[in-house]
């Protein structure tokens, strides 16, 4: 750090201990320091300066100026002696105070942008400051008087300032205490009206929670109940239309194939039931094995091939990118399969219903794409609500396809996506788990 020399001179006698505290606050009042700090360097210097010239001898006075701090260094002139009360009042005026056998060595930092004095401005002070006459003691006395009333008048001011902060803060206190004490009452009252909530949240979700079992436990018992008949219906259709049986008119088999087709369809329908209420108790458990996914597609084709013929819709299924084998529950899949391609028969009135199927990494893609009148937007998922139907579809239906083919994937491991587009068709994609090692 750079610094110039300001001034030196000798202090040899108490003429020299009064104009080192003149020139003392001088050099601080053109170094930058506020009234209150010239105020402490020029009485840190004169309680400093009185010691030496007290202890004997005197001492030479250095001023330097630098960058950021004003230096005074105190050369002893005398003998070494101990410090006296000047040097530890200077240490409690000043921002550092070095002292050794010879040197006092006197700092006091700059405030901040304050500058060193260019050549125009040192020149003349230093001139100013070796033409430095000591006042007379009566005129020092004066001046040191002033400097006394005003640091009192500061004081005063700081107290009346501490005084009027201090009823600012004591209001202030008031007013963060009265607001706490409204925000408690609110945050209680909250919090009783949280509890409450709570508990009535915890009592209705009881009441699903039996709700839902109840239900499962209404549809296996009716499934149950209703497959007992729905199965002699269907025997005693078999039965009647048994070659050996009695010879019966054509109009009487087309019957009776009737009877039995519905009787089939109750029976599917009853066993979806049974499933839906197996799956929701955590009961259903698939049982994995290779399947020939090619032979199992055609199987669903020619199955329902007599309802896309009835529909006047082309059922198309294309198993070019099948994989030979796919290991899973052949039943619940087959179930799925059959469920998208009807539901896609159902609500199709002309064009196609296409089923493709591709081998991916670690999965098997199974898609159903129907030229149907498409499903609207708020719809699309909706559709995997149990029993739910798009308003104004037609095509009939209980609502339970989708749902039940959606459950059953997700059982198997994968799940059931759905895309369609209102006026060009729906989309139904299939996604399956595929077992690492196994041909495809």
């Amino acid at each position: 750090m750079t610094s110039v020399v300001l001034l030196r001179f000798d202090v040899v006698d108490e003429a020299g201990v009064v104009a080192l505290r003149q020139a003392g606050r001088e050099v601080a009042a053109a170094a930058g320091l506020d009234a209150s700090d010239q105020v402490r360097v020029a009485t840190a210097l004169s309680e400093v300066g009185r010691d030496l010239f007290q202890s004997g001898g005197g001492a030479a006075v250095t001023f330097r100026l630098g960058d950021r701090e004003l230096v005074i260094e105190l050369t002893r002139q005398g003998e070494a002696g101990p410090s006296g009360e000047g040097v530890r009042a200077g240490a409690r005026l000043m921002d550092e105070v070095a002292e050794d056998d010879a040197d006092i060595r006197l700092v006091k930092r700059l405030p901040p942008g304050a500058r060193t004095p260019g050549p125009g401005v040192l020149g003349p002070l230093r001139a100013r400051l070796e033409r430095l006459v000591p006042l007379p003691a009566l005129e020092e006395l004066r001046n040191r008087n002033a400097e006394l009333v005003e640091a009192l008048e500061d004081v005063r001011r700081q107290r009346e300032d501490l005084r009027a902060l201090n009823a600012e803060l004591e209001e202030t206190n008031r007013g963060v205490l009265a607001l706490y004490n409204e925000i408690s009452a609110e945050l209680e009252e909250t919090n009783r009206g949280v509890v409450a909530l709570y508990a009535e949240l915890e009592e209705k979700s009881d009441l699903l929670v039996d709700a839902g079992e109840a239900k499962s436990r209404f549809w296996a018992t009716i499934s149950h109940e209703l497959r007992t008949p729905v199965n002699g219906i269907i025997g005693l259709a078999r039965l009647l239309l048994d070659p050996g049986a009695d010879p019966l008119t054509a109009e009487q088999r087309h019957q009776l194939d009737l009877i039995a087709q519905a009787g089939g369809t109750m029976l599917s329908l009853v066993n979806e039931l049974l499933d839906m209420a197996k799956a929701e108790r955590g009961l259903l458990e698939p049982h994995p094995a290779p399947v020939d996914v090619r032979a199992l597609l055609a199987m669903l084709s020619g199955l329902l091939a007599p309802m896309a013929a009835r529909s006047g819709v082309a059922l198309v299924v294309d198993t070019a990118d099948a994989p030979d084998v796919l290991v899973t529950d052949e039943t619940m899949l087959a179930r799925v399969l059959r469920n998208i391609l009807a539901n896609g028969l159902t609500f199709t009135a002309a064009g196609e219903v296409r089923a493709t199927v591709r081998a991916e990494p670690g999965r098997v893609v199974f898609v159903v794409a129907d030229t149907g009148r498409g499903i609207p937007a708020g719809d699309r998922e909706r559709v995997f609500e149990e029993f739910y139907q798009v308003p104004g579809a037609g095509g009939g239906g209980t609502g339970l396809g989708l749902p039940y083919a959606r459950r059953l994937a997700r059982v198997l491991g994968g799940d059931l996506l759905l895309d369609s587009v209102l006026g060009t068709g729906t989309t139904v994609t299939l996604v399956l788990p595929h077992a690492e090692g196994v041909a495809t």
